[in-house]
């Protein structure tokens, strides 16, 4: 069972980064197989068909995501969220966004990819927004905007830097990505919790 699992989860590997090097037009089951170094008669062992195969490969990066909420299980920690979105949009591993990229472009003709998508996001916000309605109950998450909104947004702000990040790498420096979590945590923070910030900083320049 561990190798049938260990292969299937290679042979996922290998279709996204053919989907990521080759677009989803040139991906097929035997440059699949080709990629993978083995026959086609292995990926179609553990994949009826493309569509299949592909759907599976969008079902492993929603995966992914999933893992990012794991480090709110305990604690609401929504700048270890928002971390770690940021370091799995690494430009210098742009597989996973590339081939992310190319099933979103796709979803509007496939509809399995467009369930897969629509259910797998739909999942990712809702525990989401169950983590920051926690936050807001414990005080340390704005509670003056819904925490479905705030969910939209922070999403929204993620979809556009994992855009962003394999065109433009070189403006998402460590500096950068620090910045950008400081602004989210501020934009997130009760009002009382930014003006104590604003207090702070005021008095730490006074004594300058």
């Amino acid at each position: 069972m561990g190798n049938h699992e260990e292969k299937r989860t290679e042979l996922l590997k290998a279709v996204i980064e053919v989907i990521a090097k080759e677009g989803y037009a040139g991906t097929s089951m035997r440059r699949v197989a080709q990629h993978a170094g083995c026959t086609t008669g292995a990926v179609t062992y553990y994949f009826a068909n493309k569509e299949e195969m592909v759907t599976a490969a969008a079902q492993g990066l929603f995966d992914e995501f999933d893992t990012l909420l794991d480090f709110s299980k305990e604690q609401v920690d929504v700048r270890a969220i928002i971390e770690e979105w940021l370091n799995w949009t690494k430009a210098d591993e742009p597989d996973s966004l590339l081939a992310l990229f190319q099933l979103l472009a796709h979803a509007r003709h496939e509809r399995a990819f467009a369930d897969v998508i629509q259910q797998r996001y739909f999942r990712f916000r809702k525990v989401f927004t169950a983590i920051l309605a926690r936050g807001q109950e414990e005080g340390i998450i704005r509670d003056d905007i819904d925490a479905d909104l705030l969910a939209d947004q922070i999403s929204a702000m993620g979809d556009g830097w994992m855009l962003a990040m394999p065109i433009e790498p070189d403006r998402f420096t460590p500096e950068r990505k620090q910045a950008l979590l400081d602004a989210v945590i501020v934009l997130i923070s009760p009002p009382q919790a930014k003006k104590t910030k604003a207090t702070a900083k005021a008095k730490r320049s006074a004594t300058r």
